[in-house]
């Protein structure tokens, strides 16, 4: 099977505290187990860094471990690059739906797994995706 990770779920799978962070986590381990193929978006990494990096919490989580922590648990996932073509086409999906501001960034991981054909996209923040279309609304799940 093959499952593009949202941001959300390797936020919950990385820290501790975080609500649905067992869920999540045992998502994380069966791609390390290799019983399933994870696929990440190479924008999700970057919001990845950029949500570890500023999340408010006692201690903080410092760039260089935010790094190492991405590094040492996306090592076994493939990653999806988008090309020019795909962000026109994310635009202009969103256009269509006429769905303004952040929520292209959401169109961009529906988009990265598309592009992949996975099976699954999961995430915690199902609405966020299944707005997208009935080609997203299929792939989505909640890790459970």
């Amino acid at each position: 099977m093959n499952v593009l990770f949202d941001t959300s779920v390797l936020i919950a799978a990385l820290i501790e505290d975080r609500p649905s962070h067992s869920q999540s986590l045992s998502w994380l381990e069966r791609v390390r187990s290799r019983e399933i193929d994870g696929f990440v978006s190479t924008h999700t990494i970057a919001e990845l860094y950029s949500v570890l990096t500023r999340i408010p919490r006692q201690p903080q989580i410092n760039p260089r471990l935010a790094q190492r922590l991405i590094v040492e648990n996306l090592s076994s996932f493939n990653q999806v690059v988008l090309t020019a073509e795909d962000y026109q086409a994310t635009l202009s999906k969103m256009v269509s739906l006429n769905l303004p501001g952040g929520g292209i960034y959401d169109g961009l991981i529906a988009q990265a797994a598309l592009k992949a054909s996975v099976d699954v996209l999961l995430t915690l923040n199902p609405k966020d995706f299944t707005r997208l279309g009935e080609d997203v609304r299929r792939l989505v799940q909640v890790p459970g």
